[in-house]
């Protein structure tokens, strides 16, 4: 068995361990603890490493291993989503770093490897948990060592730390007692598990073809198809642009076959990568043809017609528009970005002054990238990032980070946290003096979310709950459980001693209706007559009811 790998091995063994964790990734998902309809463990790992094989992709056959490391590096870092997205990065950062120059691949750089990723990750969380992802790298570094000590190949070193992931993740719920208790191992320790496992068994060939491969340094000519922007010429209306994975596809007959589709044809490429262009009123059956002989993928069906109205539209409005500055200004001091699900929510939010709100929260973390360009887009000169979600804090971290401006985190978990940080903004006060306010005025919110339990499990009290029951959530503490989303409103905010609050804002989800909440508030007002309610539409998935009590 080979047990000498070159770059393009590694990199196709990542992109195919990409594939095996973003199939296994529900699964992953479904080990989170909360019986709540948004686990994004998975998610977040799976679009990380998406990310990292997209950014390897983009690099040209002639890169060298410097330029496969930053590829890794920066796709990690700008896909990362979520805390278990974040640290994954930060993973893959050290390995890379710890990995050597060139990419050297035995037992003992795949040793120095691992000691820097635990080094890099640790780093990145400020109070480390045993039974975590993390216990699972430091117990897989440890075999490494003892490998590389003990001399073992590449691929015995490899098999032996994959074993030992596992057998890590097996042991979390000794460390963990809510891991105990739901009968479930740590999520993003098993998801690290199988990140392992898959780019292990790919690079020693015992994964079979996963997918794709990544054709980097490779002597297959590299396909490229010209940027035709002339589509007025064209008699056709649509344009047809895919990938084709063939081994028996015969590119001239393929143009000759095309050549009575349509014009602008193109296939080009060689076995078995291929990319098909052409102009055709038929797209069906240009896919069929290629169907029937090979794999597609990346199709690109394009209304020629409708595109050139819409770019001639959009050229008279920019020629009867004044040319902007290359270099704009920024036109304030502070500016605000921050990230919600729904459009009620991100209307508030913008009233309240927030410039730029990035969709996402529960059921989908944005990644540090699209925080990172968010806050490129506020004109102002120092920027604040309000999360409003416990699992977004990380990646507003780094996206602040790698912001040219100067940036900072407000560190909100609710977006009615943002809402009484954005109240306590002074335009006189500087920047720094802001996000003390700021985060003063957040803390004194207490949140409650209710939604409905996706599995069994017990709430904060250790009482049962069952699948289809509605749960109340007060600040991350299941505290509330019953049949109705009303019934549970009514007892979180008990829960919460919302008797000696002021004011309950209330925003409604997606599927609440108004005449459900104009049900709900009059119920409020009467158990809670002293308490002054705001409802408003939020617009959020998955949570019919959010509420903040101040």
């Amino acid at each position: 068995m080979q047990d000498s790998y070159s770059s393009t091995d590694i990199v196709n063994a990542i992109a195919q361990a990409s594939l095996l964790l973003s199939s296994r990734k529900d699964e992953i998902n479904r080990l989170n603890v909360f019986p709540v309809p948004d686990g994004d463990t998975g998610t977040n790992m799976s679009l990380t490493l998406e990310s990292v094989v997209g950014s390897l992709r983009a690099l040209s056959p002639e890169a060298g291993s410097a330029d496969i490391r930053k590829a890794i590096v920066s796709g990690a870092l700008m896909g990362a989503r979520g805390n278990s997205g974040v640290i994954t990065s930060q993973i893959l950062r050290g390995l890379c770093e710890g990995a050597g120059e060139g990419l050297r691949f035995d037992a003992e750089s795949v040793a120095g490897a691992f000691k820097r990723a635990v080094e890099v990750a640790f780093q990145a969380v400020r109070k480390p948990v045993e039974g975590t992802i993390l216990t699972v790298l430091f117990d897989s570094a440890q075999t490494a060592e003892k490998c590389a000590a003990d001399g073992l190949n590449t691929n015995e070193a490899l098999d032996a730390i994959v074993a030992e992931a596992y057998a890590s993740v097996q042991r979390t719920p000794d460390f963990l007692a809510v891991l105990k208790e739901n009968n479930v191992v740590d999520a993003g320790g098993f998801g690290l598990a199988i990140l392992l496992d898959g780019f292990s068994s790919a690079i020693q060939g015992k994964a079979g073809n996963l997918g794709e491969k990544i054709l980097i340094g490779s002597d297959a000519p590299k396909v490229e198809i010209e940027q035709i922007d002339d589509w007025e010429g064209s008699e056709y209306r649509y344009c047809n642009e895919f990938l084709v994975d063939s081994d028996v596809l015969d590119a001239e007959e393929a143009l000759d076959f095309l050549q009575t589709m349509g014009d602008c044809e193109l296939c080009v490429g060689a076995a078995p990568k291929f990319k098909v262009h052409v102009h055709s009123n038929h797209p069906d059956q240009v896919l069929k043809y290629f169907l029937d002989r090979g794999q597609v993928s990346e199709v690109f069906i394009h209304n020629m017609d409708l595109q050139s109205q819409d770019r001639a539209r959009k050229i008279a409005s920019e020629e009867a528009m004044p040319a902007p500055d290359a270099h704009p200004e920024p036109t304030k001091p502070l500016g605000f970005v921050a990230v919600a699900p729904g459009d009620g929510n991100a209307a508030i939010l913008k009233s309240l002054g927030v410039d730029v709100v990035v969709s996402g929260g529960q059921t989908m973390n944005p990644s540090t990238k699209d925080l990172y360009e968010a806050t490129e887009k506020v004109p102002a000169e120092s920027v604040v990032i309000l999360p409003n979600n416990s699992n977004i804090i990380m990646a507003a971290n780094s996206a602040c980070e790698l912001s040219k401006k100067e940036c900072a985190v407000v560190p909100t978990k609710s977006v009615p946290q943002a809402f009484a940080a954005m109240f306590a903004v002074d335009p006189d006060a500087s920047a720094a003096e802001n996000v003390e306010a700021m985060a003063e005025a957040a803390s004194q919110v207490k949140t409650g979310e209710v939604t409905v339990a996706i599995k069994n499990s017990k709430d904060a009290h250790k009482n049962k709950i069952r699948k289809g029951d509605v749960i109340g959530i007060a600040d991350g503490s299941i505290e509330a459980v019953g049949k109705t989303v009303d019934e549970v409103v009514l007892k979180l905010l008990a829960a919460m001693d919302a008797e000696d609050s002021d004011t309950l804002t209330v925003l409604a989800g997606k599927d609440y209706s108004d005449e459900q909440l104009d049900a709900l508030v009059e119920q409020v007002e009467q158990e809670f007559p002293d308490l002054e309610v705001d409802p408003q539409r939020g617009g959020q998935p998955l949570y019919p009811v959010v509420f903040s009590v101040e």
